[in-house]
């Protein structure tokens, strides 16, 4: 009987998920050219509250979050029309999340073609640096900064062809706390899934926006203001060096529970955040007068007017930028462009009210580009520029790692994670 071949990752759709604070979404596509996607299928599982499992970008409930990545990979899978979708790639974030330069050495003690399996290890040993210098903490990504082939320096990673005798690679490493990683990890596993590769949303958001704009953008030095539903951060990139990258925990949720202390329901004031919210009164030219139903311990209904709206909405961002914009402002003259992105980024005046705040050149982030002309228009929204960044990072990581066999959890796997949890909780 002929051994059945295991299925690599090369036979699949490029599968990528993002573990938001508000939501799980997850997308599939394929390339059809050079940087070039089209987008096959995209479903999302919102967190309801009081059942939260991921908050801040970390993990906190593996046997909840394996539910909801099992089921968003289910309802893809039934969207695409194909039977499973056993691996994705991961676009990791979260408010521990910092960074260090890391690097390492390789002798070949003669010139000859350096390959991915030597690159590999050296990630590998960078990565292993960090995490015996410090047990507590995970590295969550490498970012390649630069290479060194016999004393030349150049930005690219070395491709085969490329001969060198002593190597010198050198990373951004970004690391966490170690249960990020672990309760990743186990989500996945009690998920009956695998990760085919984990991407930091900061790299994700800057490969999307170079391939858009060019790469003189990031040689020239930009920064990132990601406005997420429970935080906010700022990463400054230039010349293949992240200059700074900083996490507060607030973010459009946070705006949400502010203006839901003017007497209405969550829900309400989501909607009003939504729909009539400005990042700022200066932005408004017509104050309007809106009546909406007060929050059931209420009754009633609760008068408030734009206006009113957008100064409760101001004084929140103000919390929540204030630090952000202090670092900024340290690294301010390194860098030209200020790129906005993410759900909260799409309140009305937000461009706006963030120019009056630097003197950098500020405007949204895009990934248009690296899809195809027939790509409806609501993917086209920051929201979801972090999944087409992923998409277009785990296309590069399949392009050096061919053939790769895709790994999926047993079920004994699956019975060791689900009874530790049973333990734990029960303890």
């Amino acid at each position: 009987m002929a051994r059945k071949q295991p299925k690599t990752a090369d036979s699949l759709p490029l599968v990528a998920m993002d573990l938001g604070s508000d939501s799980v979404r997850v997308m599939a596509a394929r390339r059809i050219a050079p940087d070039l996607f089209q987008i096959l299928g995209v479903e999302e599982r919102p967190q309801k509250l009081g059942n939260v499992c991921v908050e801040q970008g970390i993990i906190t409930q593996s046997s909840n979050a394996g539910y909801v990545i099992a089921e968003v990979l289910k309802l893809l899978a039934n969207r695409i029309g194909v039977d499973e979708l056993p691996t994705a790639f991961v676009c990791l974030g979260g408010q521990s999340m910092q960074i260090v330069a890391v690097h390492s050495k390789r002798d070949q003690a003669r010139r000859k073609e350096i390959s991915q399996e030597l690159l590999d290890d050296m990630e590998r040993e960078c990565k292993e640096k960090i995490e015996l210098r410090n047990p507590e903490v995970a590295v969550l990504g490498l970012v390649p900064s630069y290479f060194k082939l016999d004393g030349v320096e150049q930005d690219e990673m070395p491709v085969p062809e490329q001969r060198a005798a002593l190597i010198e690679a050198h990373y951004i490493a970004f690391y966490g706390r170690k249960a990020l990683d672990t309760q990743l990890q186990k989500a996945y596993s009690q998920a009956g899934r695998s990760i085919e590769h984990a991407f930091v949303r900061p790299e994700c958001l800057l490969s999307a926006f170079a391939t858009c704009d060019g790469n003189q953008v990031l040689m020239n030095g930009c920064a990132v203001l990601d406005l997420g539903a429970q935080t906010t951060s700022l990463t400054v990139y230039k010349g293949g060096q992240y200059l700074l990258n900083k996490v507060v925990p607030k973010g459009g949720y946070h705006i949400t529970r502010m203006i839901e202390q003017q007497g209405l329901s969550f829900n309400t004031a989501e909607v009003l955040k939504k729909q009539y919210g400005f990042a700022s009164p200066a932005c408004i030219s017509k104050s309007v007068r809106l009546r909406v139903p007060a929050s059931p311990e209420i009754g009633g209904d609760v008068i408030i007017t734009s206006q009113e709206l957008a100064e409760v909405i101001e004084l929140k961002l103000q919390e929540i930028l204030s630090p952000l914009m202090e670092e900024l402002k340290k690294v301010e003259d390194r860098i030209r462009t200020l790129y906005i992105t993410g759900g909260g980024s799409m309140m009305q005046g937000m461009a706006e009210y963030i120019q009056s705040l630097t003197a950098l050149n500020v405007q949204y982030g895009a990934h248009n580009l690296l899809l195809h002309r027939d790509t409806d228009d609501k993917y086209l929204s920051p929201e979801y520029t972090s999944l087409v960044g992923t998409i277009l990072l785990g296309q590069d990581y399949r392009d050096n790692h061919k053939n790769q066999p895709v790994r999926q959890p047993g079920f004994f796997d699956r019975f060791k994670e689900s009874t530790l949890d049973m333990f734990i909780d029960q303890n």
